[in-house]
């Protein structure tokens, strides 16, 4: 099987920083429900999922969080 020549380079106008999430304090919904953990770290909001906790981890700033979360309360992500 040939080696890939691709290198990955940071996307352009990305200005997170690279956090370190080993010592972050995951928290589920209240309730206990659904596959997603969020956490509070260094003025970011990660994200991630649950049951593979070892995958990579979503970054937002603050103002994208509350973007996200009142497109969520509004519907905007409803597949149904």
């Amino acid at each position: 099987m040939a080696e890939s020549t691709t290198q990955q380079r940071p996307l352009t106008g990305w200005d997170k920083p690279d956090l370190d999430l080993s010592n972050a304090q995951w928290q589920s919904s209240s309730r206990g429900l659904g596959d997603v953990q969020i956490a509070f770290v260094e003025g970011f909001i990660a994200m991630r999922n649950s049951g593979r906790p070892q995958s990579p981890s979503l970054i937002f700033t603050p103002a994208e969080w509350g973007a996200f979360v009142s497109g969520a309360r509004e519907g905007e992500f409803d597949l149904t």
